[in-house]
Formats: C-alpha cells, sequence, structure tokens
C-alpha cells in the first residue's frame, strides 16, 4: 500500500475521533452555559454565540502561522502538537465554574487547534493530483462520520451522566487519535523544502501560485460556507427546545438533529468526490448551492423534530458538494511545497465564517426569530453559488474544474 494512502486510513481514524470528541459538546454547549448562571434568552444567545465565535476568531488568527510551520517543520508535528493542546483545553472545560471561563478555554481552544486542516494537508500534499478528489472525500467521511456520532454520543451522555463528563471524554478523544498519528503516521518531508520556505513570504508564496486571485475567492467561498453552517449552532439546542415544548430529553433530540448532516456527507461524500474527478468539480458544487438554497428556505417554519431533521439530512448533502470541492481545488492549483500555507489561509478564513455565522444567527434570532436565521442563509448560499460560478470560470476553461 502507498504511503500516502496508509496515512489516509490512519488519519481518517484520527479526525473520526476529533470529530466525534468536537462535536459531542456542540448541541448542548448552550444547555450548560445554562447552568453556569441565570440568564434571559437574549443573554444566553449571546453567550452561545461568543462561545462559539470565540475559538474561530482566535483559529483565524493563529492558523497562518500554524500553516507556514507546517511548510517549514513538517505537518505531522503541527497534528500532534494541535491535537496535545485541544485534548487538555477541553479536558479544562468541564472544570470551569463561570461562563467567562468557558469562552477563555475555547478561544485557547481554537488559538492551538487545526487537528483536522493539518491532516487534509498533509494527505493533499503526498496524495496523486488526480486521485485527490478521492481523497479529500474519504477525509471528510471521517470527521462527518464522527459529527454524525458526536452529538448522539454527547446527548445520551448529557442526559445521562450531565454535561461536563462529556467535555473530559472529548479530550481523551482527542489525545487517542494525537497517539495514533504519533507511532503510525509516517510523513515524506523535505528538509531542504524547509530551508526554503522559512525566506518566503507571504507575497512570494501567493506569487508560486498559477491562479493567486482564484485562491483568494476560494477563501471568500469558504468563509461564506462556514458562515451559514455555523449560523443556527447557537441555537439549536434551543430551537429543539421550542419544538418539544421543554421535553426532557431535549439534549438527546438536538444531538439527533445536529447529526443528520452528518449521516447524509457518510454517505454521499465519497460518491461525489468521484463525480467531481470524472465531470467537474465545479459542476457537483453549483448543484449543492442549489439544492442549499431550496432546503433552507422551508427549514423556519417546521412544526416538529423529525422535519427539521429530514432538512438538515439535505444539508449534508449540500456541504458533501462544498468542503471537499474547496479542498480539491485548492489541492489542484497548489504546488505541493506550500499547500500546507494555502490550506491554513482556508482553515483561516473558515473561522472567521464560524465567527461571522453565530454572531449572524443570534442577531437574525433577536430581531426575526429563528425563522430569520434560515432566510439569511439561504440568502448568503444563493450569493455564494454566483461567486463562486464567476470566481471559477478560469479554471473551468482551462479544464481544472
Amino acid at each position: 500500500m502507498p504511503v500516502w494512502q496508509r496515512n489516509m486510513y490512519i488519519l481518517w481514524i484520527g479526525v473520526f475521533l476529533t470529530g466525534i470528541g468536537l462535536s459531542m459538546v456542540t448541541p448542548f454547549l448552550s444547555l450548560y452555559i445554562n447552568t453556569l448562571g441565570h440568564y434571559s434568552k437574549s443573554m444566553l444567545s449571546l453567550y452561545s454565540s461568543l462561545a462559539f465565535s470565540g475559538s474561530y476568531l482566535t483559529m483565524a488568527i493563529a492558523s497562518p502561522f500554524w500553516g507556514r510551520l507546517a511548510d517549514t517543520k513538517g505537518r505531522k508535528k503541527m497534528i500532534v502538537r494541535a491535537g496535545l493542546a485541544m485534548g487538555v483545553a477541553f479536558f479544562l472545560m468541564g472544570l470551569v465554574t463561570n461562563v467567562w471561563q468557558l469562552i477563555l478555554l475555547r478561544a485557547i481552544q481554537g488559538a492551538l487547534g487545526g487537528f483536522t486542516s493539518n491532516a487534509n494537508a498533509l494527505i493533499a500534499s503526498e496524495t496523486p493530483i488526480e486521485r485527490s478528489g478521492y481523497s479529500m472525500g474519504i477525509m471528510m467521511t471521517g470527521s462527518t462520520a464522527g459529527t454524525l456520532l458526536g452529538p448522539l454520543i454527547g446527548g445520551v451522555l448529557a442526559d445521562t451522566v450531565g454535561y461536563r463528563f462529556s467535555f473530559t471524554l472529548t479530550g481523551g478523544l482527542i489525545l487517542a487519535a494525537t497517539v495514533l498519528v504519533i507511532f503510525w503516521v509516517k510523513e515524506e518531508f523535505s528538509p531542504k523544502a524547509k530551508e526554503e520556505q522559512q525566506t518566503l513570504s507571504r507575497k512570494e508564496v501567493f506569487a508560486m501560485l498559477p491562479y493567486p486571485r482564484v485562491m483568494w475567492g476560494f477563501f471568500i467561498t469558504t468563509m461564506m460556507i462556514m458562515a451559514v453552517n455555523q449560523s443556527i449552532n447557537p441555537i439549536l439546542a434551543l430551537f429543539v427546545q421550542e419544538l418539544t415544548h421543554n421535553a426532557n430529553n431535549t439534549a438527546f433530540l438536538a444531538g439527533l438533529v445536529a447529526a443528520t448532516p452528518g449521516v447524509a456527507s457518510l454517505i454521499f461524500a465519497p460518491q461525489l468526490g468521484r463525480l467531481g474527478d470524472k465531470y467537474g468539480t465545479s459542476k457537483v458544487m453549483l448543484s449543492g448551492f442549489i439544492l442549499g438554497v431550496i432546503v433552507f428556505l422551508p427549514m423556519g417554519w417546521v412544526s416538529a423534530v423529525w422535519q427539521l431533521a429530514a432538512l438538515r439530512f439535505f444539508v449534508g448533502i449540500t456541504d458533501s458538494t462544498m468542503m471537499p470541492s474547496i479542498q480539491t481545488l485548492i489541492t489542484k492549483t497548489t504546488p505541493h511545497e506550500v499547500v500546507s500555507r494555502m490550506f491554513a489561509y482556508n482553515q483561516s478564513f473558515q473561522s472567521l465564517g464560524s465567527v461571522a455565522g453565530p454572531i449572524i444567527g443570534a442577531v437574525a434570532t433577536g430581531l426575526f426569530d429563528y425563522q430569520g436565521v434560515f432566510i439569511i442563509s439561504a440568502l448568503i448560499i444563493g450569493i455564494n453559488g454566483l461567486w463562486f460560478h464567476h470566481n471559477t470560470k478560469v479554471l473551468r476553461q482551462d479544464g481544472i474544474a
């Protein structure tokens, strides 16, 4: 088995375990915050948004630095560094006594994180270009399969043994994934490339790209995708709680609803990756934008949890067409010696979108109730689809996308 393929399978397990850990606490984070004090609905939405967005803001700032280190020191080292830091941060989150301690630890987790993005960069740098769509699709199934199981496990744990143990278990899973990387991932890293990268500025790195303007367009597309994905997360448990009229199993149902996009991604991401390799990545991605607009518009008017879960299943299909496709296009248009920095910049814009999304969700909820979140999300998806179609015109002409 080629080294890149063996690494892909091992890192699949790593991002799977990390995905379980990170998503395990997402559905009930707002409910956990509610146990740390007595807050009104608006204050709870605000604190939830800060807790969600704080980690992504610090990640956006720190990612380019870690990306440069990955290209000079090695991607495996950055995966291990991120795994150790995130594992400890989540363990401490289970010990907080007020909401500001939780927000601070979330910010630290974001600044020192990046396990999945560095794993994707390592695989992208070693995979044959003709298999890039396939490998990115496989890697996405790892994170989305973890995202699928995490909310279910977290919901059950929250309803049975409490919220705090879920944070402890999250830290343990991330540390277990790090141990896998330490002992079984082998990176083919060139010391010569390391020495060359130490002298390259950001301007010089982008000068190496065949399509630098298109690359910036990819970053903007990623930011908008994540803004939509994250806009509902801070209020998802509260929305489910409203639909179920404060049922006792709200945390479990919120976990179930949060997991449904992961089911779709697990099923469709590899197949859509292969279709992109065969027929064109941009065609697959544009179909996802169209489906996204259709799915998000009715979501605010559901009257039952099963309806929300069904629509979010189709959200998972749209995600399967978007994030792996962007990563595939970045891989195809980036020299291997600077691929970590491009993935790091993409991670920064992804994090900026994850900062903007919860803020959009909180503001829209305050002004228009929950329905406003989904209408604004559909509008952003439509604009993003038009932008992506315009931005990738030159790649379609050159037969790349």
